[in-house]
């Protein structure tokens, strides 16, 4: 018996530039500086509670949309932070991650030759959710360089098939915040449609004084057509658990639920308890701007000895910078080419940023990610200050 010739559905879909670079790191015994998660431990508290909801039997399926001390503890932070109250039995729903959110919420709203409009660069799971889904994606660019939205763009995108716009901030890969003038404009824009908002707001708790988080969920206009997805996974350094929560109308959140349902059903069982616990107090993600400002600080220090020049870091554990002015033949072969050379050669793996483009714009910026130890930051900053 022979396997069956298998025409691909997605042709165009490859393996991501986070698997191609941290194999790539492994490889050469690099700093992985490349794949976005931290290589210190999270709080021992957190691990305990999930622990002890293990221990009290809590290891069956738990409800479809999520326990309720998750939820409820969810919709209490929203509504402290930003003012909205949402009600958790029927407006918060907790997911296997902010991917597998996003991907729900594609299948859930978007018909085929819908239009829903991404904004580049944009994180790589974006573009084939909407494939997915089958939707059409419009490209629209960020502003090169500064990575603000250009709201003449945005508008000019919107067609009667326009079915949602989704929006990133603080942004990756670019670490950008959108400010307050930034959700007032799109709330303008939008007021006159039935455009549904995809809020990918994981890095919540990362942005950096004086600037403030924008929450979709503070925006009058906003929040009524809003589905805003977070991440547990970013907010408390444990990537590897894979969940999030997605707040929404309860009309919204209802056509969710029912792909929800059916392609995940629900989510770890001890960890939701964990976590509800562990939520009671609010320090741990009130501090982490603080926490994640001192890296940025310090990573920005040692870069300031290198030939690379850096952009603005705002927000995420992200920090973006412009190789142009370094003197090595391998930057004049693209930044992919560069990164990969980086990784070999210098010993230290970072990812370009036309890998966040569909037609892989070039402008020799590439990204680091500085949620990492002390020590580890350290010795990449070495091996980069020989350049």
């Amino acid at each position: 018996m022979t396997t069956p010739n298998l025409v691909s559905k997605h042709p165009q879909m490859g393996t991501t530039i986070f698997t191609v670079m941290s194999a790539l790191a492994a490889e050469s015994g690099a700093v992985n500086l490349g794949q976005g998660f931290p290589d210190f431990e999270c709080d021992p508290a957190l691990v305990n509670q999930v622990t002890a909801a293990m221990q009290a039997g809590l290891n069956q399926y738990p409800p479809m949309t999520g326990v309720q001390p998750l939820r409820e503890a969810v919709a209490q932070k929203i509504q402290a932070l930003y003012g909205h109250a949402y009600n958790a039995n029927t407006e918060i729903t907790v997911t296997a991650g902010a991917t597998q959110a996003i991907l729900t919420i594609m299948l859930a709203v978007v018909h085929p030759g819908d239009e829903v409009i991404v904004l580049e660069p944009c994180y790589d799971s974006y573009v084939p959710n909407i494939d997915m889904a089958g939707g059409v994606v419009v490209r629209v660019p960020l502003t090169p360089g500064t990575f603000r939205p250009d709201f003449d763009k945005i508008q000019a995108a919107i067609t009667p098939q326009t079915r949602a716009i989704l929006i990133n901030s603080p942004h990756n890969p670019s670490g950008m915040v959108w400010r307050h003038e930034d959700m007032l404009k799109l709330e303008e824009i939008l007021a006159p449609t039935s455009i549904l908002l995809i809020s990918d707001e994981v890095y919540e708790h990362m942005v950096y004084a004086p600037l403030q988080h924008c929450s979709a969920c503070s925006y009058a206009g906003l929040v009524e057509r809003a589905f805003v997805v977070s991440s547990f996974g970013k907010s408390f350094h444990v990537t590897g658990w894979k969940v999030g929560t997605v707040a929404a109308p309860a009309a919204l959140s209802a056509e969710f639920r029912k792909v929800h349902q059916f392609n995940v059903f629900t989510v770890n069982t001890p960890v939701q308890h964990g976590l509800a616990n562990y939520m009671k107090n609010p320090t741990p993600y009130l501090t982490l701007p603080a926490f994640y400002q001192r890296k940025r600080d310090l990573f920005r220090a040692g870069l300031a000895h290198t030939p690379f020049k850096m952009l603005p870091g705002e927000g995420t554990y992200f920090q973006c910078v412009d190789i142009s002015e370094l003197s090595v033949p391998e930057k004049n072969d693209g930044e992919a080419a560069f990164c990969k050379w980086l990784t070999r050669e210098v010993g230290v793996a970072a990812i370009p940023m036309s890998a966040f483009y569909g037609n892989g714009f070039d402008q020799n910026v590439i990204r680091f990610c500085f949620a990492k130890e002390d020590r580890t930051l350290n010795t990449a900053l070495e091996r980069l200050s020989r350049l």
